[in-house]
């Protein structure tokens, strides 16, 4: 790999070589590197000059080096841009000794005869004096070797580049490609330590797939049955959201697991994870994860009833599991709705306790108490009365 001085050090020894064969061919022939436009401002009464137009990432090694950071953000290797140098060589000299196509056919015969600078053309480049500005490139130490090769460059495209960019009256020009240049950032990379013993498995492709879990409105401390295929892996977890569980019991098309106690109300999610075990004292790896099943935890009161309040007084409640704190809670009083305000961040994460302020155009009576979180709604206890249960409770009576 190369600094930042490659692009540079690779224009100064394409110069250096032609200006010493170009010279010993055509006697007085100069080799400049400026632009083709810069007319009274360096371009070579008799030469070649050699004009950087282009710089192009290169095809087959542009994402070689991804990804160069791990998931922290720390570099794992140093990040190296592949590029492609175009060049466009224009020739001058007088037309009536046919001084251009002398000294274009003194580059074409030297770049197709020597398509690569060597290492030793790069060093004696950077030792010149003249080129003291790139004393501390590092191109001679690359792995590739950079290569030139012609472009095939229809009239038009000359015509586009000349009139279009340079913007100056055409003169007898040949196109080349110099290729791999590769540039890195001199920075500090992880070291990770080598690797003691090497371990190789091969497992079944074997998916676990959830068809459906059971029941789908459940109470906090409830078990929850899951049913499907695939479910039995070498290490079987429930995964909760973000929480790991470890199921009661496991088989190959279902699964009972306790909900873990801290699980907060709402709509959950809930997936099978399978890790390999590999028979070492290190945590299991990673293997495969189910589809995402979708069930209602609800919240559950835990203040006993019978509750009463009256208008313009806070009812307090209890619940479980905690309520984090930015769910949504409502108080449902019959029909009526009262929403909690906003937690401020200075609240703790989750909360079992809440107070509700009871409106003062309330109407007095005895109603059904709920509440809903995130859309899951404590449930109602029902009589045993026959034919026709009915709904009994929690009361609330509002004076």
């Amino acid at each position: 790999m190369s600094n930042y001085l490659a692009v540079a050090t690779v224009t100064a020894t394409l110069q250096r070589v032609l200006q010493a064969v170009i010279g010993a061919d055509v006697p007085g022939a100069t080799a400049t590197t400026v632009r083709p436009d810069a007319s009274g401002q360096g371009l070579p009464p008799v030469g070649v000059n050699i004009f950087l137009y282009q710089v192009t990432p290169n095809a087959a090694l542009r994402n070689a080096d991804l990804p160069t950071r791990n998931a922290g953000g720390q570099a794992s290797q140093r990040p190296v841009a592949a590029l492609d140098l175009h060049y466009l060589m224009s020739f001058y000299g007088a037309d009536g000794t046919l001084e251009q196509q002398r000294v274009l056919g003194s580059t074409v015969r030297t770049l197709h005869s020597q398509p690569l600078l060597t290492r030793q053309m790069i060093r004696d480049t950077v030792t010149d004096p003249a080129y003291a500005y790139l004393a501390t490139s590092n191109l001679a130490d690359a792995v590739d070797l950079v290569r030139f090769a012609p472009s095939s460059f229809s009239l038009e495209e000359f015509s586009k580049l000349w009139s279009v960019m340079l913007q100056t009256p055409y003169a007898l020009s040949a196109a080349y490609r110099a290729s791999v240049v590769l540039i890195e950032d001199d920075i500090t990379t992880l070291s990770p330590l080598p690797v003691r013993e090497r371990q190789v498995f091969a497992v079944q492709f074997q998916q676990p797939a959830i068809q459906s879990v059971s029941p789908q409105i459940l109470a906090t401390g409830a078990t929850l049955t899951i049913n499907g295929q695939n479910l039995r892996g070498d290490v079987t977890k429930i995964k909760f959201g973000d929480k790991l569980a470890l199921p009661a019991t496991v088989g190959d098309r279902q699964i009972t697991v306790t909900l873990p106690p801290t699980l907060q109300p709402g709509v959950r999610t809930v997936q099978v994870i399978h890790d390999f075990d590999f028979g070492t004292a290190s945590e299991p790896h990673r293997g495969f994860e189910s589809n995402a099943m979708p069930f209602i935890l609800q919240p559950i009161i835990t203040t006993a009833p019978p509750f009463t309040a009256a208008r313009g007084s806070a009812l307090t409640l209890g619940f479980a599991p905690p309520i984090g704190r930015e769910q949504s809670v409502t108080l449902l009083i019959g029909d009526n709705a009262i929403s909690l305000p906003t937690r401020p961040p200075t609240d703790p994460p989750t909360a079992s306790t809440f107070n509700f302020t009871i409106p003062v155009t309330f109407s007095p009576g005895t109603f059904f108490l709920r509440v809903r979180v995130d859309g899951a709604e404590s449930a109602l206890t029902v009589d045993n009365a026959t034919p026709f249960p009915a709904y009994n409770g929690p009361p609330v009576t509002i004076t």
